[in-house]
């Protein structure tokens, strides 16, 4: 069973070297995925799985890490723009409970506030039509959220 880890530095501290995590944007009817290289230094997103129901979902992202031997995930934390919890919030928690039980590799989240907005403008600079932009946002989010993370583990190895 995976740990759930509330603290970045302590899920950091989990990951073994060497090794890619994931990010993850979890949508009510997608879920976005993007990926880092083995140095945790730089997101790329993946792909967005189309959400089914909890144990499809999981098998089609455990298939991703697995294939790509993924050390950790990263999910993204909807927090209300106030900082506080709604439903979202213990939706994803539930994800990340149930997701644990699947898998050995440490779960952390992010708050992921302003990742969709980001990733959204993004894309509006790249032109990207309308189109495109529905179909890339959720992994292009995921790819913001990881990014977030790595920067703020990067962050907390370089002062240990």
């Amino acid at each position: 069973m995976g740990e759930i880890f509330e603290d970045m530095a302590a899920f950091a501290t989990a990951l073994p070297a060497m090794r890619p995590i994931v990010g993850l944007d979890l949508g009510t009817v997608t879920l976005g995925v993007a990926v880092s290289d083995s140095f945790l230094s730089v997101a790329t997103p993946l792909e967005t799985i189309k959400r089914k129901k909890f144990g499809v979902d999981a098998a089609a992202l455990l298939a991703i890490m697995d294939k790509r031997e993924v050390a950790g995930i990263v999910l993204g934390l909807p927090l209300n723009m106030d900082g506080s919890e709604g439903p979202r919030v213990q939706s994803t928690r539930a994800f990340a409970r149930n997701l644990s039980r699947l898998t050995d590799v440490p779960i952390t989240f992010w708050d992921e506030r302003l990742s969709t907005v980001a990733a959204e403008r993004a894309l509006l600079e790249a032109d990207t039509s309308r189109k495109r932009r529905a179909e890339v946002i959720d992994h292009v989010a995921a790819g913001f959220i990881l990014q977030g993370a790595l920067d703020r583990i990067r962050h907390i190895k370089g002062n240990s």
